[in-house]
């Protein structure tokens, strides 16, 4: 079986308190810190017995995941595992980043996101140059709000141009025509976020070869659709595995409309999916990233 897995354990705690997240600078007490440990490395050392199968593994925590060092000892352990093709994390960058040395840089990634005013800029910058000098594949991002603009342009022109910078619609935000040519310019696969793509029906590669894991092991095909398909654990998930159309009526996150089989998406980031990064930014040089338009131009 090749599989990717997305996992989101308890974890909900941050050492940011960002404006438009709703788990900003929430504290897990000691107990549901011990939970999520348990329960994190219940997963990985599944994910590592699982030596039959191909895994691509994206932990996608609530909270903070690198500045505890569970998460940190199981990224670099699995990413040394033959049978597992990559393992990433979504992740501000707040914590240490020496751990990665430890890593196997051929498999590890990771997914970070620059949240202006919660960290100085020349801080998240240096160690973004740190993850490259250690050959470690990364993306980074920031949300698309219009006072994040500048810092955005700027960061674009900092980072070396085979590092994509992604760009996300800030929630509950409409993006007039001039304001996304501006996002655009910055991440020319911007319009994909711009506005929630129509799903129901759609066939969508979650429930067949996607699935999203919870910290009980319940399998679900995606974070955003509640219905259950399993237990991970005792292998009831593989059987309810097969190709399904999506019953939403839109799809709204990247995380989740990525995997849908309408859109090019797959091909755009081949071999890099799970961290965000597009195939042309695998290769060192500029990142010459062209978007379809979405909808029909008007005259």
């Amino acid at each position: 079986m090749d599989l990717s897995i997305l996992y989101r354990g308890p974890l909900a705690s941050c050492d940011y308190d960002c404006p438009y997240c709703p788990f900003a600078k929430r504290r897990d007490s000691r107990e549901q810190l011990r939970a999520d440990r348990a329960a994190l490395e219940r997963f990985a050392g599944w994910a590592a017995a699982q030596t039959g199968d191909r895994l691509s593994l994206l932990f996608t925590p609530w909270g903070e995941g690198l500045v505890r060092s569970w998460y940190r000892r199981a990224l670099a352990e699995l990413s040394h595992l033959p049978h597992i093709r990559r393992v990433a994390i979504q992740t501000n960058l707040s914590g240490r980043t020496d751990w990665v040395a430890a890593a196997d840089p051929g498999t590890l990634a990771l997914w970070c996101t620059y949240h202006p005013g919660q960290t100085p800029y020349d801080r998240f910058l240096a160690k973004c140059r740190e993850l490259a000098d250690r050959s470690v594949r990364y993306s980074v991002g920031v949300v698309g709000l219009p006072e994040h603009l500048p810092e955005a342009r700027r960061l674009r022109a900092d980072l070396p141009d085979h590092v994509y910078l992604w760009i996300n619609a800030a929630e509950g935000h409409t993006y007039t025509d001039a304001a996304a040519d501006a996002w655009t310019a910055v991440d020319p696969l911007f319009p994909y976020s711009r506005h929630p793509h129509r799903s129901a029906g759609l066939p969508c590669r979650t429930g067949e070869s996607v699935i999203s894991v919870d910290g009980e092991g319940t399998v679900r095909r995606c974070h955003f659709v509640p219905a259950e398909l399993g237990n991970l654990y005792d292998g009831s998930y593989r059987r309810a595995l097969r190709p399904r159309a999506c019953p939403l009526a839109v799809c709204e996150c990247h995380i989740g409309y990525v995997h849908l089989r309408s859109l090019p998406l797959y091909d755009t980031f081949a071999g890099g999916v799970l961290e965000r990064i597009p195939a042309t930014a695998a290769r060192s040089g500029p990142v010459p990233v062209t978007v379809q338009p979405l909808r029909p131009t008007p005259p």
